[in-house]
């Protein structure tokens, strides 16, 4: 089967090595696609191509439609324009492609607001941290007097954002200048927060939340369409280079669980949780593989081929994973490209 990734994450480079371990040689043909010549993926790819840069909306749905008649794509796993691939699966039927996607498109665009995402969400289902969404500085001291009479410790955070970009926890007592000598990282002054939006009226939406200070977990997860078929928790350390966990939370398991069931998630995606006083709380849901996808395949679980199982609808057996195992990766340098 040919099967095309188009521009993503770099962490796809992981997916290809894992599927290449566990799926007989020829029978897949992986088929990258990038804006970037130098990007990584194309180093574990069978084939690999240009797209064009300057496309989007509907001129790159028609150039994706495109591709995959010409280069016989028989399942597309988008990552660049999921949502609105998400939305036109009919158009690649017609030629033949089956196209998988992690979710349908409203859910795609509910995971990328985390304001909507939370407010939406059931404690049924998952139990997400205390937060409070503003616009405008008004808002934003009025929540941080509310949720500071609850909490000892807040933080703020994009509503759409990725990395972990623009997160930062509030800070009572110190201003920038002690922050930058003392190389403190992720805090914010909260009077200078405030002196910042004097000269912002309005702004895009920003969460005021309770902050949790305690592990974290990236769960790495395999389902089908709603299915949990496997799902790898990795608890990080908080001291940078000592490695990650293979844990079993079991409270995170069953929100796993939940949330898969409650989105129809299929395919492969992360789900991030953090510890808080009262237990572990959702952070977010990332419709795609995470960064840290190749270690989570260390614990005994090849995700990528469990995927791969799904998608063929074939019966598997639940792999044993090997809980405890400390693991980390390394760094290692590669020719990305020779220029001359």
């Amino acid at each position: 089967m040919r099967i095309w990734f188009n521009r993503t994450f770099s962490s796809i480079a992981s997916v290809f090595r894992n599927l290449r371990q566990s799926v007989p040689a020829g029978e897949v043909t992986l088929v990258c696609t990038h804006t970037h010549i130098t990007a990584s993926a194309f180093l574990a790819a069978d084939e690999s191509y240009l797209e064009p840069a300057e496309l989007n909306g509907q001129d790159y749905l028609e150039w994706c439609v495109d591709f995959c008649h010409q280069h016989n794509i028989q399942l597309f796993w988008p990552g660049r324009e999921a949502v609105l691939i998400s939305q036109h699966h009919v158009l690649f039927q017609a030629i033949g492609t089956q196209v998988l996607s992690v979710a349908d498109a409203d859910t795609l665009t509910l995971l990328h607001n985390k304001a909507d995402f939370y407010a939406a969400l059931s404690p049924d289902v998952a139990l997400t941290m205390d937060f409070i969404a503003v616009n405008d500085s008004d808002a934003f001291d009025n929540a941080v007097a509310e949720l500071s009479a609850k909490h000892e410790r807040l933080c703020v955070k994009p509503a759409e954002s990725v990395y972990g970009l623009g997160f930062r926890i509030l800070d009572t007592q110190r201003d920038s200048i002690v922050q930058l000598l003392k190389g403190v990282e992720y805090q914010i002054p909260l009077q200078e927060l405030r002196q910042g939006m004097a000269n912002t009226k309005q702004f895009d939406t920003l969460l005021v939340m309770e902050h949790l200070g305690g592990h974290e977990w990236s769960v790495d997860c395999a389902g089908k369409h709603g299915e949990l078929l496997c799902a790898v928790q990795r608890k990080k350390s908080p001291l940078p280079g000592h490695g990650q966990m293979i844990d079993n939370h079991p409270e995170i398991n069953g929100m796993v669980e939940r949330l898969t069931a409650h989105y129809r998630l299929n395919g492969l995606f992360n789900i991030q949780f953090k510890d808080g006083v009262n237990g572990p709380r959702l952070l977010e849901i990332n419709p795609r593989p995470s960064g840290g996808f190749g270690m989570a395949c260390l614990s005994g679980a090849n995700l990528a081929h469990i995927a791969w199982q799904g998608i063929k609808e074939e019966s598997f057996q639940p792999p044993i994973i090997r809980y405890g195992l400390i693991v980390a990766e390394i760094n290692t340098p590669v020719v990305l490209r020779d220029v001359l």
